[in-house]
């Protein structure tokens, strides 16, 4: 069973992270996190109500491996439970650290940063996974930046893509496509819900895979093997359901 971090606990196991942190090291060894992906959204938004895992850029001395070890001793969480696993996939750039914003900064020695907004957006992008949360997080970034007054355009999308990752198309195709036409028809927080369950239907179909047919499941393959699987979920009932609200607009008379 996956632990569940939320917003609290992260707060909790980060707070008693620097006080270890601290203990090993005293205040004259400053450490940073710049926290990743589901931690980054939980700790900025509303719509998520927790993550199963904590990536991070971690920057600090060689005790900080230690404290991590200890805190997750005391509360039992699992191995890894915060990790910079995350920079061996296609979505981590060293440029994120440029585009970080302060949180907080616990025991006046660990200092917390989580990625901005549009940042956020290219990086779910770039990954576009269709059995994570990549795309139902793209969709309640933008929905919640709508309703607080301050939407997000596509050109800053795509400014964040180039600052991180060099050009717009060192997205996937998908990706791109997938943004545009959400970008051009709307209703961000109508089909947050609709993604978010097919993510979690692919998500269904993949562990019945892996149970099936044991060790064939490999980060080199998952994607294509997603793609596969995928019923309701794919992309492309996404894009057609995108298109019949943009025809039911269409057709709305003038009042």
């Amino acid at each position: 069973m996956s632990f569940e971090f939320t917003k609290e606990n992260i707060d909790l196991y980060l707070k008693e992270l620097a006080k270890e942190y601290r203990k090993q090291v005293g205040k004259a060894m400053p450490a940073e996190l710049v926290l990743i992906g589901g931690a980054s959204v939980l700790i900025n938004y509303g719509f998520r109500n927790m993550t199963t895992d904590v990536d991070a850029m971690i920057s600090g001395a060689s005790a900080m491996k230690d404290a991590i070890h200890r805190v997750g001793d005391r509360y039992g969480l699992p191995n890894g439970w915060l990790n910079s696993d995350f920079i061996h996939t296609d979505s981590y750039t060293p440029k994120l650290a440029e585009h970080a914003k302060h949180y907080r900064t616990f025991a006046n020695v660990l200092s917390i940063y989580t990625v901005s907004a549009e940042y956020l957006i290219a990086m779910k992008l770039r990954s576009g996974r269709q059995y994570k949360n990549d795309l139902s997080d793209v969709l309640g970034i933008l929905a919640e930046h709508e309703k607080n007054g301050a939407p997000i355009s596509l050109e800053r999308v795509q400014t964040a893509v180039t600052d991180l990752y060099g050009a717009w198309d060192a997205l996937p195709e998908s990706s791109r496509y997938f943004i545009s036409n959400v970008m051009e028809n709307g209703h961000f927080a109508e089909l947050y819900a609709q993604v978010q369950l097919g993510e979690e239907e692919t998500k269904a179909l993949l562990t019945g895979f892996e149970k099936d047919y044991p060790a064939v499941l490999q980060r080199a393959n998952v994607d294509e093997i997603a793609g596969d699987l995928q019923s309701r979920s794919d992309r492309a009932s996404i894009l057609k359901k995108l298109q019949t609200m943009r025809a039911a607009e269409l057709e709305e008379p003038d009042r």
